[in-house]
């Protein structure tokens, strides 16, 4: 009997139905899709028009080359304080007269210096280390602290910005204090701000400040009186020897102190200045009651 050969088995192959989605789904995929693209485009279309107006920001700064030959004939600052005059019904005052830097009283140059910034000469315009003490104290304040300005982001300010604290000029004034220090040096750097930083309501300047508060000249200022000049500097138009605050007294005594400490002056010029302080505020001297500012590394 002959066997039969067994029948080759077509494979069955099953179709699976995939389920066709709906005009409506595809709508909304399509929706989520062009969503998301949309977004996309936004923050990137903002971010360069961003980059643009920093772009264009940077480009309208001034150019400060002029400076190392030249003398500014007037700040932004002196034009805001006559816009100030002008608005309250009053005549704009200006006393200035420029001085050279060796026209100056030594010991009142490093009285400002150690007062307003004691690593001058150590940094390029931007004193980093003060910046992140500034912070640190404001984290643990919860509140603004110390503006850690620089003597040269003082000096961009005055004359070239305006006295408001937002963030956006205080982004040029750190691009204008590296500009100043990439093209000036730091001794005429110093005798800029010497001469243009304001002194009292309407008086810009050392040598104007020496003969409006003390009757002198720069160069003729003591000890006490140089010291008396860079204690008003955090507010100069509040601060004014003729009032004999309390403030100014203790800020110049703090600052005689660390004039001493750093050999800036001798002991016994130390103990002629407090003395003369202290009969110029009609008080007895009282050193050692003194609070001492922060010692500089």
């Amino acid at each position: 009997m002959a066997s039969r050969q067994p029948t080759a088995r077509t494979p069955t192959v099953r179709m699976q139905k995939t389920k066709k989605p709906s005009p409506g789904a595809r709508r909304g995929g399509e929706k989520r899709s062009s969503g998301g693209g949309g977004w996309g485009r936004w923050v990137l279309g903002g971010w360069l028009l961003f980059v643009l107006w920093l772009s264009v920001g940077y480009a309208r700064l001034p150019d400060v080359s002029g400076l190392r030959t030249e003398n500014p004939r007037t700040t932004a600052l002196m034009e805001q304080r006559s816009e100030e005059a002008n608005e309250e019904g009053r005549k704009p005052r200006v006393r200035q007269a420029w001085v050279s830097l060796g026209a100056v009283a030594p010991h009142a140059v490093d009285a400002v210096l150690i007062s307003e910034d004691a690593r001058f000469y150590r940094h390029e315009g931007v004193d980093w280390k003060e910046v992140e003490n500034s912070i640190d104290q404001s984290v643990r304040e919860a509140r603004l602290g110390r503006g850690a300005s620089t003597l040269t982001q003082q000096l961009a300010k005055n004359l070239y910005l305006s006295t408001d604290r937002s963030l956006l000029r205080k982004a040029k004034e750190f691009v204008l204090a590296r500009r100043l220090e990439e093209h000036l040096s730091k001794q005429r750097i110093l005798a800029l701000y010497l001469n243009v930083v304001e002194w009292g309501p309407g008086v810009y300047g050392i040598e104007a400040a020496a003969r409006e508060h003390f009757g002198t000249s720069a160069r003729a200022l003591t000890v006490a009186q140089g010291a008396m000049l860079a204690a008003m500097l955090p507010a100069p138009r509040r601060w004014l020897p003729a009032q004999r605050p309390e403030t100014l007294r203790t800020r110049a005594g703090v600052i005689l102190t660390r004039l001493e400490r750093e050999g800036r002056i001798s002991a016994a010029q130390a103990r002629e200045a407090q003395a003369e302080l202290s009969r110029f505020f009609g008080v007895s001297p009282a050193s050692e009651a003194i609070a001492r500012l922060p010692a500089e590394s």
